[in-house]
């Protein structure tokens, strides 16, 4: 049962709203004006002389198209934003919206890469070779200590994706999708 009156699930309105995204390119891709067409429709004129709308295609109509499904988008997309901020979820046992957890989300993703790189170069000692002698520089935080601290935050991270998952089967956006 997807739908709950006019409303969404918000895992199905984030479905419909990648659709729309896809939906606004393609016929986007299909206009003149648009850039990337624009050089396909280059390559045209030097092989075979100026491209022509094809039967069944009428520019204006397209462009009608992506106008409202543009307006589609932006509403899907403020009821997806207010779902984000009423719907809250526990992290590290506090009570945040969902805005606040993709943020909180964001950042760990961001951190994920730190500590990668952290454990890449905790896993190598640095020699410098002077004279008759070895310098050896360790790093400077231990391989086990970084490991150990990535292993934590890669855990913290499934944890609220799946905190973040659940929510968007329970939680449902106000809009429903009109053919």
């Amino acid at each position: 049962m997807p739908y709950i009156g006019n409303r969404l699930f918000l895992y199905e309105a984030l479905e419909l709203r990648g659709e729309i995204d896809a939906r606004i390119k393609t016929l986007r891709d299909c206009l003149p004006e648009t850039r990337s067409n624009r050089n396909r429709m280059d390559v045209f004129r030097q092989r075979e002389g100026k491209p022509v709308p094809a039967e069944g295609f009428d520019p204006k109509e397209v462009a009608e198209q992506v106008k409202a499904l543009e307006l589609k988008r932006r509403k899907i997309n403020t009821a997806i934003q207010r779902a984000n901020f009423l719907e809250r979820i526990y992290v590290a046992g506090e009570n945040v919206s969902l805005a606040e957890a993709l943020e909180i989300r964001k950042s760990l993703n961001e951190r994920l890469g730190e500590l990668h790189s952290l454990v890449v170069e905790s896993a190598y000692a640095r020699v410098i070779y002077k004279e008759d002698r070895d310098i050896v520089e360790s790093p400077e935080v231990s391989f086990p200590e970084c490991m150990e601290e990535l292993d934590h935050a890669r855990l913290r991270f499934r944890q609220l994706n799946r905190g973040l998952r659940q929510a968007s089967f329970r939680a449902t956006v106000d809009f429903y999708d009109e053919p």
